[in-house]
């Protein structure tokens, strides 16, 4: 197997495959891109669990790595299927189109619902938790028009913007995006919405199950709802807040960004009139989304299709004898606090590019290596 979150052929996996792709995920150190790369360079999720601790030890670590038992992903699998709820892997066909072209996307996503709302197009729908009238108008008015056209509506399920955004697709098909497990929903005072949008919809977590959210889970699922949908709009948000984030995020990973003008003299609306001065597209109504899509998507108004980007470059085959130590002190000696391109490190270095991804994977599976968006990657200033 070779597909990886950004590979170009969909597979079906079987079950036994998914539970070692859970098991590798919910393994130490593995974060979503590490895992892709693992996958990418072993071709199967047994080949990788099997390789993490000399990896691991190559890359420093001062201990063995904790690797996920089987015992423990196949207790969450259960724990999973009783709650109606299954796993899709990014390698499938059945995971969002648009986020399995995301940079750092889930290796897995639980879902709870409709399977086939995945595939539809998605706009991602954002704001404030403490919505005026008017921004509870305006989500509404735009999530319903979208919807209307055949897409999918994502949001986050919280309190003011997100909700009314939920609510106004539910008919068609609406994504909920959670922070912590599937059976753990934030906020519970909207429970009652998401036991509602289930039936003709999804939500999805890439968190395990029973996993409360905290603060820092909530820019992840963030990222998340950014990379299901060709573009996200920003109905109200203050000066520091989530829906900017989420913004940035979108921005990040390509999506075209929209926001909502609001009176200057409403808190709610600094953030949005911002990203409107930074280049986001001003939005007054559902039109104005579609119309900005639909070149992107590549089909008719009425009926956007994702077309893919361009396949991105396989990363060189690991070399065959592993790479000498002196040559890894080099590549270690290459890296500090500021961000770099990998480009740049085989550049220093002058050693093959397979090599130098080999002891970035090492490092990143010690502990010791830190990414940033844009493949850009650093060591901590106590390394």
């Amino acid at each position: 197997m070779t597909a990886t979150g950004t590979g170009p052929s969909p597979e079906t996996l079987t079950d036994e495959e998914k539970l070692s792709w859970l098991q590798l995920a919910r393994s130490e150190n593995v974060g979503a891109v590490t895992f892709h790369k693992l996958i990418e360079r072993f071709s199967s999720a047994d080949a990788a669990l099997e390789a993490l601790p000399e990896l691991s030890q190559r890359g420093g670590a001062g201990r063995p790595p904790h690797i996920c038992p089987r015992a423990k992903a196949d207790a969450e699998w259960e724990r999973a299927h009783r709650l109606g709820c299954r796993f899709v892997a990014s390698a499938e066909a059945t995971f969002p189109r648009a986020l399995r072209w995301a940079e750092g996307a889930p290796p897995l996503l639980a879902v709870r619902g409709r399977m086939d709302v995945l595939q539809k197009t998605s706009v991602s729908i954002v704001g404030s938790r403490n919505a005026s009238i008017t921004g509870l108008q305006m989500a509404r008015a735009l999530a319903a028009g979208i919807a209307d056209h055949g897409n999918s509506v994502t949001s986050g399920l919280a309190r003011g913007i997100d909700a009314e955004a939920h609510r106004a697709s539910l008919g068609s098909g609406t994504i909920a995006v959670m922070a912590g497990g599937l059976d753990r929903p934030y906020p519970p005072q909207n429970i009652p919405l998401l036991e509602e949008l289930v039936d003709a919809g999804a939500a999805v977590s890439e968190m395990p199950f029973g996993w409360e959210p905290r603060a820092r889970d909530f820019p992840r699922r963030n990222r998340i709802i950014a990379g299901i949908g060709l573009g996200l709009v920003v109905v109200e948000a203050a000066k520091k807040s989530g829906s900017l984030i989420s913004a940035r995020l979108a921005g990040e990973l390509g999506r075209l960004v929209f926001a909502v003008p609001g009176s200057p003299l409403d808190p709610r609306a600094r953030g949005t009139n911002d990203l409107i001065k930074d280049g986001a597209i001003l939005t007054t109504g559902a039109a104005d989304v579609l119309n900005a899509l639909e070149p992107l998507a590549g089909g008719s108004q009425g009926e956007l299709a994702f077309v893919a980007p361009r396949t991105p470059a396989r990363e060189p085959s690991p070399p065959a004898t592993g790479v000498a130590e002196a040559d890894r002190s080099r590549i270690v000696e290459a890296l500090g606090p500021a961000p770099v391109e990998i480009d740049e490190i085989m550049r220093y270095t002058n050693l093959p590019l397979s090599e130098v991804y080999l002891v970035l994977l090492e490092l990143d599976l010690a502990g010791r290596l830190e990414r940033h968006p844009g493949g850009l990657v650093s060591v901590p200033a106590a390394s």
